[in-house]
């Protein structure tokens, strides 16, 4: 009687071995979650992102169809994040890994 594993059954047991993370990555991809959890990601990082004085004069943030609504209680914040909004855009896309934000509207 044998009390050990060949080789080959063991190597063979190893190629079914998945990392946790791969698995988790499959798994969001299969049920199309990775887009809204990238959304999601973006939200709650938007003061490391964007910095604490947009932060604190942001309202409300929120995705609908790839673009990102912010509510902002600054008329000047507002014109100025306008004027720069392909670069907030660039940004927010690189923060994210993917692009993400197809536009960002500024309310």
């Amino acid at each position: 009687m044998r009390y050990y594993k060949k080789k080959e059954a063991i190597d063979k047991r190893k190629a079914d071995i998945q990392p946790i993370g791969e698995s988790l990555k499959a798994l969001m991809k299969a049920y199309r979650l990775d887009g809204k959890l990238s959304e999601v990601q973006l939200v709650q990082n938007w003061e490391k992102i964007m910095g604490k004085p947009i932060a604190l004069k942001t309202q409300q943030l929120y995705f609908k169809d790839g673009k990102l609504f912010v509510k902002l209680t600054s008329a000047p914040l507002k014109h100025e994040l306008n004027m720069s909004k392909s670069k907030v855009v660039e940004i927010l896309n690189t923060e994210a890994g993917t692009d993400v934000v197809k536009d960002i509207i500024f309310l």
